[in-house]
């Protein structure tokens, strides 16, 4: 009888630790909705071609690109923070913007969160003359939050590819 309830605790640990030693089954996690990257591409993408127009007829009506507490950061600047300081540094952009050159953006990347509320944008532009001829071309980094059910820029920074002149 001793061999027997012996046995069935010996039976009993090993199914125990046969149960125990199984990998735990995980759980559904609720699945974050998949985002559509192509669709907030185009979105972006539509953004920086209404920044462009603007430029290009030389009207300084960023508000549909900006947050009210943006900072935007420039090469040989201090950083411009807040849309008023923003939009006043772009209006003293097309102040001296000639005329006849034209502005263009390309979205290179863009790198969503998960859900979809902030966007990463990696974009280079190119300003030409007249003639088509490139006049210069830089790089820029912008990050977007979703307010509202729209992307606004909170940050942003750029840097042009041509060498700095000599001011001698």
């Amino acid at each position: 009888m001793k061999n027997k309830v012996l046995k069935s605790i010996a039976l009993g640990v090993m199914i125990a630790f046969a149960i125990a030693c199984q990998p735990k089954k995980e759980e559904p996690k609720d699945a974050a909705p998949a985002v559509d990257k192509e669709k907030i591409k185009a979105e972006i993408v539509a953004m920086e071609t209404v920044m462009a127009d603007m430029y290009n007829m030389r009207s300084a009506a960023s508000e549909e690109y900006y947050d009210e507490n943006a900072t935007s950061f420039s090469q040989n600047r201090p950083p411009l923070v807040g849309k008023f300081a923003i939009d006043k540094s772009i209006k003293e952009d097309l102040a001296s913007f000639p005329e006849g050159d034209v502005i263009s953006f390309s979205v290179n990347e863009i790198f969503p969160s998960n859900d979809g509320e902030q966007v990463v944008e990696i974009g280079s532009y190119k300003v030409v003359d007249g003639k088509g001829a490139v006049k210069f071309t830089g790089n820029y980094m912008s990050l977007f939050v979703k307010k509202d059910g729209k992307y606004v820029c909170i940050r942003d920074m750029g840097a042009s590819d041509m060498p700095k002149k000599d001011t001698k």
